[in-house]
């Protein structure tokens, strides 16, 4: 009986040692989670019901139970790694099966899936055209694709003209004669091939009796395409004339070989207050074309493309799931797990959303085991080992006294 006793000792500590000395091992792994022995007792069921007067017949082990706390976050210099603050799992695509995982090293391949280092592919909600998260989850694909250019057709611009300036010494207008003009601002626009050009915008007080009007020009490229359009306010300051706020330019070719353009300008916002001229907004809707330049990605996990054209352009989501009973996954290696029927099936959704943690770019989740903690455990495995040794080293003396009875 005390061997089959100390037997069952020795597999218990033995098993805890490989946990521990598992731990030990992946103590720098990225997005490892330790795992703990547990045990229990056996009794014989003959005995049971015995009050205390039953010996006991040793232990099993229970189960190994992984242990899920949060990671230290350390960053990195890759934009690509990712780690979770929080609950929830990456979700790989593994050519059709899935996996799940809390090592976020992550990079492009030469298709443009976002993979790990086995190739498996990161699953992330979907973005259409306008940039806009869909509900469908795939692998995680970045469009490397230059973007086309968009010619200028808008310019939102908000001013505001001194209303105590004078109207120009100057009657007839040239934008290269200061005097003929009060102030002039500019802006790039660019026609349908991406283009560069450079559009002017002139502002001249008018006299009396239209003391609040001014009227406007607009040049591209040193060619006159508009003009006079008149700019009218109210005695408070506020934009008058046009009604809309919007002047439109008559259709102009910038350069041979382009769309012709047409352009509106908005001036809504505008103001004429006894303060100096300044340009208080002033942007257009044109880009020139783009090569893919870089990734960003947000707590949400909103991927954006970046573009050498100042453009950038959604392509996704990362998708992470969580579990029921994450202690069920089944541990299959390389950081991964798989669901299983003990684990319910995966609960999947958006970083930030139910119960599931944000993502922080440029950062990996280093593996929880407490080194410190498991040297302890490690030397208390050790001595439970010995121990039972001692167990069977004392029953076989004992044994050996009753052979040698004559």
């Amino acid at each position: 009986m005390p061997f089959r006793v100390a037997v069952s000792g020795l597999r218990a500590a033995q098993a805890d040692l490989n946990v521990i000395g598992n731990n030990i091992a992946n103590v720098a792994t990225t997005g490892f989670k330790n795992s703990r022995a547990e045990f229990k007792d056996v009794y014989s069921i003959s005995n049971i019901g015995s009050a205390g007067d039953s010996p006991g017949r040793g232990l099993n082990v229970s189960r190994i139970a992984q242990q899920f706390s949060q990671g230290n976050i350390s960053f990195t210099d890759n934009g690509m790694d990712l780690a979770i603050s929080g609950n929830g799992f990456f979700i790989l695509d593994d050519n059709g099966s899935r996996k799940y995982t809390r090592d976020g090293a992550f990079g492009l391949d030469r298709e443009g899936y976002v993979v790990n280092s086995a190739n498996q592919r990161l699953v992330a909600f979907g973005a259409d055209s306008t940039g806009t998260i869909t509900g469908a989850t795939g692998p995680l694909r970045i469009d490397l694709n230059d973007i086309s250019p968009q010619a200028t057709g808008r310019i939102d611009i908000g001013i505001n003209l001194d209303a105590s300036e004078d109207p120009p010494g100057t009657a007839v207008f040239d934008p290269l004669d200061a005097s003929s003009y009060n102030r002039s601002t500019a802006v790039s626009v660019y026609d349908s091939l991406g283009g560069q050009h450079t559009l002017q915008m002139f502002f001249l007080k008018q006299g009396a009796p239209a003391v609040n009007s001014w009227s406007t020009y607009t040049v591209v490229d040193g060619v006159a395409t508009s003009g006079p359009s008149t700019m009218a306010f109210d005695s408070a300051g506020a934009l008058a004339t046009p009604a809309n706020g919007q002047i439109t330019i008559p259709t102009f070719t910038p350069a041979t070989g382009v769309d012709p353009m047409d352009v509106t300008i908005d001036f809504s916002g505008s103001t004429q207050f006894g303060k100096d001229f300044g340009v208080n907004a002033l942007a257009q809707d044109g880009f020139s074309s783009g090569r893919f330049s870089g990734i960003d990605i947000d707590e949400q996990g909103v991927l954006l493309a970046r573009f050498t054209n100042g453009r950038s352009r959604v392509q996704g989501q990362v998708a992470l799931a969580t579990f029921a009973n994450v202690q069920g996954l089944q541990p299959i290696g390389e950081s991964a797990w798989v669901e299983t029927f003990a684990s319910g099936a995966q609960l999947e959704g958006a970083p930030g959303t139910a119960s599931l943690g944000l993502i922080q770019a440029g950062a990996l989740e280093d593996s929880n085991v407490d080194l410190s903690e498991q040297l302890v455990k490690l030397i208390v495995a050790q001595r439970n080992y010995q121990a039972n040794t001692e167990v069977i080293s004392a029953a076989d003396t004992v044994t050996q006294a009753v052979i040698n009875i004559r």
